[in-house]
């Protein structure tokens, strides 16, 4: 980091840097509240940045986030098949999860479930729900 004066505004290199080292360094940035997305069971399928997550929908929480959203509408939580959930949000490239059937009833039940997303744009993203 630079030798910054008390007072002095932040510089976008200084922000960048601070940002780098606390994502080097393990700690968690969460970016929320820009809305949601519905979720699809098919993986090609774009997934709108319009609706918000109702009360019973599930909200993953997603690693190194830049847009993208998960959220499981309370409907899908019952598809004892499994789906693939869309989670571009208002991301520029795509990302799906998929969940098995059993990984939906455990989420049901609010227990902890992790899934690594596709690795789409050279990376990928660990998406937790409850």
């Amino acid at each position: 980091m630079t030798d910054r004066m008390l007072g002095e505004p932040l510089t976008r290199r200084d922000f960048t840097l601070a940002a780098a080292m606390a994502i080097l360094s393990g700690v968690a940035i969460s970016v929320s509240g820009c809305g949601g997305s519905n979720s699809s069971s098919s993986p090609a399928s774009p997934s709108p940045a319009s609706s918000a997550p109702t009360g019973s929908d599930k909200t993953g929480s997603i690693t190194s986030n830049h847009g993208h959203s998960a959220v499981i509408a309370s409907a899908q939580l019952s598809a004892s098949g499994g789906i693939t959930l869309n989670i571009q949000g208002t991301a520029g490239h795509p990302h799906t999860v998929t969940l098995t059937g059993a990984d939906l009833s455990a989420i049901s039940g609010n227990q902890r479930v992790a899934k690594e997303s596709s690795n789409d744009a050279s990376h990928s993203h660990t998406v937790t729900f409850n």
